[in-house]
């Protein structure tokens, strides 16, 4: 298991109960819900991650639980990870999840590739 299946369908829950749609990709070896064609949450094994934005990003850190996301040696800044436990209850991972639908209104889409053509 590449992530953390009951993790998934928790989110997902969560999602239905705001009334909000998303769209799952898998990625980074996890899954990633997205909404309006941008990362919201995802999940790294059994890891949570948030894209909250900059604004939430340091007072997010010190939450229990609550660490940068670093995959490439350097931190991104507007993204955490959250341990197991730090979403354990529903009203935390609702809490979390919420922080991550409240910033996708500003957060900016990746660029689209474009499809090679094939001769």
């Amino acid at each position: 298991m590449a992530y953390d299946e009951h993790l998934a369908d928790r989110i997902r829950s969560v999602f239905k109960e705001k009334k909000t749609v998303c769209r799952e990709m898998k990625m980074m070896g996890g899954l990633c819900f997205m909404l309006d064609d941008k990362m919201c949450v995802g999940i790294v094994k059994n890891e949570l991650m948030c894209r909250i934005g900059p604004e939430k990003y340091e007072e997010a850190l010190q939450k229990e639980g609550c660490k940068e996301m670093n995959f490439t040696g350097r931190s991104m800044k507007g993204y955490v990870f959250l341990e197991p436990d730090a979403v354990d209850m529903e009203d935390d991972l609702a809490y979390w999840i919420q922080l991550c639908i409240d910033f996708n209104p500003f957060a900016k889409a990746s660029k689209k590739r474009k499809k090679k053509k094939s001769d």
